[in-house]
């Protein structure tokens, strides 16, 4: 079945007169500058529906994100409100998902497309690295790719097989994309508005763990997608981390001051580019670093990180820098997780060897 999309310079189909702004209309584009507390996923949610009212050229897109509103109903109740050419189900089929993001992208919209689990993102996988990524630099700038794709990410949930990955990686290492990973509503309401308005291809990875964790929103766009947050401010040691183990690098944070160690964490935020001014300042301080995610330890994210800094801030470093990863090994059944998943006591082990304990 097609769908008709509406063009994006009026927002009606071809050859009809665009609907005179009515006062509700009018009303409903008016800013909220009201501080709300919601979940993680409703602040996605609420970033969505910002996005959807201030250009008619973004369009969403994704398997059972309309009627349903996805499986984790981040997307609920925006097909009411802004119809099946804004809000589209696709069929089940991740790589034709992506390919009509970039054919919408051609033509003018900001397609926010929806993987619907991190696992199912490899049959698009070609689609993003060899055409999303690199369409720009192939017509020398002529074409942007405007397109949004949201990643739920990581495991704790107790899914089955294919849908607990971390496959941030792969991405961060193509370039042409940019990597962000969200771990607190505020930032995933700032940054997928950041993400939809860049001109930019972005992966936005959501740490599916952490949807109903609940915060302070303010409809702001905030710090910019592009930098690293100082969570907690620490002197002793470095710990660097993103999207779900934020929350549990805090906990290892306050766990260490009962011991005396003052631990400075940092939620990366963007893992491509990664904001390395921040960290090295940070480590450049404390003179230890432990960097900690839930994907794999071989070729993840926190290699290339401590590498990068190891580089730069040699001189200053007062131990060998630790990492703290899941295994390598596929994400284990759902009765295992909490083996693989770092957790409070081996990120302390982590803070501990390079306390030299």
């Amino acid at each position: 079945m097609s769908t008709t999309i509406p063009y994006p310079h009026s927002g009606a189909q071809p050859g009809t007169q665009p609907a005179t702004q009515t006062e509700t209309e009018a009303t409903q584009m008016t800013p909220d500058t009201t501080t709300k507390t919601l979940t993680l996923a409703k602040a996605i949610n609420a970033g969505l529906h910002r996005a959807l009212t201030d250009d008619p050229k973004v369009v969403l897109l994704g398997e059972d994100i309309g009627a349903l509103g996805g499986v984790f109903r981040v997307t609920s109740d925006l097909l009411a409100e802004f119809g099946h050419r804004r809000v589209i189900d696709t069929p089940l089929a991740e790589s034709g998902i992506i390919g009509m993001a970039v054919g919408l992208a051609y033509r003018g919209y900001r397609p926010v497309a929806e993987i619907q689990f991190d696992g199912f993102i490899y049959p698009g996988f070609d689609q993003i690295v060899s055409q999303v990524a690199k369409l720009h630099y192939r017509t020398q700038g002529a074409v942007k790719m405007p397109i949004t794709i949201r990643v739920p990410f990581g495991g704790g949930i107790g899914a089955a097989e294919h849908h607990s990955e971390s496959p941030e990686a792969y991405f961060t290492h193509t370039s042409g994309l940019r990597v962000i990973a969200v771990s607190n509503p505020q930032d995933a309401y700032s940054l997928i508005r950041q993400a939809i308005a860049s001109d930019d291809p972005v992966l936005y990875f959501e740490p599916k763990r952490r949807y109903h964790v609940k915060g302070d929103v303010v409809p702001e766009l905030g710090r910019s997608m592009e930098s690293a947050t100082v969570v907690s401010p620490g002197t002793d040691v470095t710990l660097l981390t993103y999207g779900p183990l934020v929350s549990t690098a805090r906990d290892a944070a306050l766990a260490a001051s009962d011991e005396g160690v003052s631990v400075e964490v940092i939620d990366l935020r963007s893992l491509a580019p990664v904001d390395y001014p921040t960290l090295e300042a940070s480590v450049r301080k404390t003179g230890r670093l432990v960097v900690t995610h839930e994907a794999n330890r071989t070729g993840g994210i926190g290699g290339e990180i401590i590498a990068s800094l190891t580089e730069s801030c040699f001189n200053y470093l007062e131990s060998a820098p630790v990492r703290v990863t899941g295994f390598d090994i596929p994400y284990p059944a759902a009765k295992l997780e909490s083996h693989h998943l770092p957790d409070l006591d081996r990120i302390l082990v982590g803070i501990d060897k390079v306390m030299g304990r």
